[in-house]
């Protein structure tokens, strides 16, 4: 029997997603929010409002290319740094 390891890999990771940590807090947050608004239950809904654009903003932190982003900020430093020795060096 002919075994495909690349729809395996698919589909392993489709698991991976469907029961990764940012669908179930949207669930529970979609859980949370209806539990409130059905129930009237105030907490519930105020933790649901919080969790579902947490959620969106979770995903987007995780999305960034951080390396990307370390090193321009220390291409940033080196730059202000450099100003910062001509500044002291014209001024003697």
């Amino acid at each position: 029997m002919h075994h495909d390891d690349q729809k395996e890999l698919q589909e392993s990771s489709l698991v991976g997603r469907l029961l990764s940590l940012e669908a179930i807090l949207l669930v529970m947050g979609v859980a949370s929010l209806a539990y409130g608004l059905i129930n009237g239950t105030a907490m519930n809904i105020f933790w649901g409002i919080v969790i579902i654009p947490g959620v969106f903003l979770l995903h987007k932190v995780k999305k960034k290319d951080w390396k990307a982003h370390w090193a321009e900020l220390e291409e940033q430093q080196r730059r202000t740094q450099q100003r910062e020795e001509e500044r002291k060096r014209h001024e003697d």
